[in-house]
């Protein structure tokens, strides 16, 4: 099976958008994520603004770039996390998953502003940049219907409601976290330390005898 090598003009094109989009993460750092400008991405790379709108025709079109991108990479490294783990208990690969979960995100703040609390007024992403976001989702899922098929979970856990619950819960706590104490590691964090009693309360209050008199 061969592989398409791309030319150097392509190869050249992909440096650049990498480097409108790391430069893109680096004002947003300092200036807010809704404050984006590209008139201030041109500069910092010494750029007319004509020529960045070659790649980027709009603002909204560098953010849906770096939800794409932050999908990504955020998936990856939970499934990296899972991969190294030397457990085969779902309880404890579950929590190795969040916790990757809370320290991608408590490490990249402004994709985590972006991609799980929209903080830019009308932005949405597209089909294409949403579906590495779609991918987290069903990896959730199929973590909790490892929980279910290994006894420890009600089938409804990993029902829609029980991915919706999961999700709110964890995502609450992390919130939480980079709201009060933004500098703090997740070790240190007053918030994180909670992740393992969130799970905890999750499996009971979908424990397999849910239902049951």
């Amino acid at each position: 099976m061969s592989t398409t090598v791309p030319d150097r003009r392509t190869r050249r094109r992909q440096e650049t958008i990498g480097e409108i989009l790391d430069v893109a993460i680096e004002l947003m750092e300092v200036e807010g994520v809704a404050a984006l400008s590209l008139s201030a991405v041109a500069r910092r790379l010494g750029m007319q603004p004509p020529s960045l709108y070659q790649y980027f025709p709009s603002k909204m079109a560098i953010y849906d770039a770096l939800f794409q991108r932050g999908s990504e990479l955020f998936l990856a490294a939970q499934q990296e996390a899972v991969a190294a783990a030397t457990t085969d208990d779902v309880v404890e690969l579950h929590l190795i998953g969040t916790t990757a979960f809370a320290r991608w995100s408590m490490q990249n703040p402004v994709y985590s502003q972006l991609m799980f609390w929209r903080t830019v007024p009308g932005f949405e992403p597209s089909p294409e940049a949403f579906a590495p976001a779609k991918e987290v989702l069903a990896e959730l899922q199929r973590h909790l219907q490892a929980g279910v098929d290994a006894g420890r979970l009600h089938p409804d856990a990993a029902s829609e409601e029980g991915v919706a619950l999961f999700t709110s819960v964890t995502s609450g706590v992390l919130s939480q976290q980079m709201a009060n104490e933004p500098d703090a590691t997740f070790e240190e964090g007053r918030f994180t330390r909670l992740l393992p009693v969130v799970l905890e309360m999750f499996y009971q209050h979908y424990a397999p005898t849910r239902g049951k008199k």
